[in-house]
């Protein structure tokens, strides 16, 4: 027996009204009405991922990349219940200009070869069509997957170079005078310390900075499933991240000089150079669970507040 669309309505509405995520044949329908969009959208987005995957997610700057999009996906999966009941396709006259803007600058960034230009153009043009088939309502509940797959794509060598060089600079002084203090023969001219015999570049030494994006990327998903609710002592632990990953490459310098001191440079820049890196790494992600924990009272006392 063949459903006339009144019911098929009627069954969709009980199914929107359900909290599903879409009628049965959701899938069908959107492939049968926008396949060419759908077939644009994968051109655009296979290579560049490709391209992301070996230039970025192969290095430890860009590491995060692999977990970022499959607890993204996840968490967007997760979440389909909560958005799915206000979806309304946004504005054409907002969307159409917005995507044709960042379609010019996917292209400018494919051409020259620039793969940061590339992938945020493609964050955008990803966002501008999310806004034209979900809608704002939809998208502001979404919000945190949307922020969270910007991590996605490397950041400008530049911009990570102007940020990090005052911190490893800051934390090589700080390195070569704890380790004075205790009698060890160490020095630095420049961005070379010298340790023992062994001269060690400083930029090498702290390109555990790099991961200063990693960590954050991590450190924010966790706090949104921990405290999404919370959104000031969430905003707290935001802010702890970047002294905590300081810190945390603080110890993989102490750690790459005294194994450079102790066992030589060969050690230090064979497998140890890569367990100084995973080490730090854990230290920085224990350290922002440790503040949580320690944090509790200022989370009630923040709970409350709202509360009240």
């Amino acid at each position: 027996m063949t459903m006339t669309s009144s019911t098929l309505a009627a069954k969709d509405a009980e199914a929107h009204a359900r909290g599903d995520l879409l009628p049965p044949d959701w899938g069908r329908v959107l492939l049968r009405r926008h396949w060419l969009m759908i077939v644009g959208a994968l051109a655009l987005i296979v290579p560049t991922m490709v391209m992301v995957a070996q230039d970025s997610w192969s290095t430890e700057q860009g590491a995060h990349g692999p977990v970022v999009l499959a607890t993204g996906l996840w968490l967007a999966l997760r979440m389909r219940r909560s958005f799915t009941p206000f979806i309304t396709p946004g504005s054409l006259a907002v969307a159409l200009p917005l995507l044709a803007i960042g379609l010019i600058v996917y292209a400018l960034g494919r051409i020259s070869g620039t793969p940061e230009i590339e992938g945020y153009a493609l964050y955008e043009v990803l966002v501008v069509l999310a806004y034209a088939y979900l809608g704002l309502k939809a998208m502001r509940l979404i919000w945190f997957p949307i922020l969270y797959f910007f991590f996605l794509f490397p950041p400008p060598d530049s911009v990570v170079a102007a940020v990090t060089q005052p911190l490893k600079l800051g934390i090589s002084r700080a390195a070569v005078w704890l380790l004075d203090a205790f009698g060890l023969p160490i020095a630095r001219t420049g961005v070379i310390i010298q340790v023992d015999q062994y001269d060690i570049l400083v930029a090498a030494a702290c390109s555990g900075l790099n991961s200063i994006i990693s960590l954050s990327a991590i450190g924010l998903f966790y706090i949104y499933m921990r405290h999404n609710a919370n959104w000031r002592y969430a905003l707290l632990l935001m802010v702890a991240i970047v002294p905590v990953a300081v810190l945390a490459n603080f110890v993989r310098v102490l750690v790459l000089i005294l194994v450079t001191y102790f066992f030589g440079d060969p050690v230090a820049q064979g497998f140890l150079h890569g367990f100084a890196g995973m080490t730090m790494f854990a230290v920085a992600l224990l350290g922002i669970f440790g503040i949580d924990m320690l944090a509790a009272p200022i989370r009630r006392k923040l709970a409350r507040g709202g509360q009240g």
